[in-house]
């Protein structure tokens, strides 16, 4: 890249170097009596004088061309997205699924994946992702790297709460619900 500008700025020092001696000859010539001779323009009106243009016409055109700009902006942001949304591996099947992340440190995580009704623990790092360490259910629920709504999904519906209904907990339960990535 250095050495492009370079060549740039050489070709521009030396177009620099040709110009000048010419506009130096074309300035040493002395005025002729052509030159010298006013020009016999018409006078101005005091209309024209007064009359100054609104700014209005200016000021359309200004906000004609940002909308154009936005709805460019727009549209590209657009067509990017769609392009993405395509190129996107699409998760296909219920079989898979991460339960939990717990970062490390930059690029480098631990992750829970359940696989039917094994858990898998798995390191991912800028070099590649490495099993740890294979869980049955129960292991995992018992080890308590369960909640309890990731090991009642696969078994049965949550029971039914008994006694006092707290509608705070209930709008922060579904709340999480909605939220949660599974």
């Amino acid at each position: 890249m250095n050495s492009a500008r370079f060549s740039l700025a050489a070709v521009a020092a030396s177009a620099g170097t040709l110009v000048l001696p010419v506009a130096d000859a074309f300035a040493a010539k002395p005025a002729g009596p052509g030159e010298n001779t006013p020009l016999n323009l018409p006078a101005q009106t005091t209309q024209a004088a007064s009359g100054a243009t609104g700014g209005g016409g200016s000021l359309v055109r200004t906000f004609v061309g940002l909308a154009i700009v936005l709805a460019v902006i727009y549209g590209v942001y657009w067509v990017l997205r769609q392009v993405k949304s395509n190129r996107e591996e699409r998760a296909s099947g219920s079989g898979l699924a991460s339960i939990a992340t717990l970062p490390l440190g930059p690029n480098r995580s631990l992750h829970m994946v359940r696989s039917g009704r094994e858990y898998v623990l798995v390191g991912a790092s800028e070099q590649g992702v490495t099993p740890i360490r294979t869980y049955s259910e129960d292991e995992a629920r018992d080890a308590g790297l369960l909640d309890e709504h990731d090991a009642s999904d696969l078994v049965a519906p949550a029971p039914a709460r008994t006694g006092k209904p707290s509608l705070l907990k209930d709008i922060v339960e579904e709340m999480r619900k909605r939220t949660v990535r599974k």
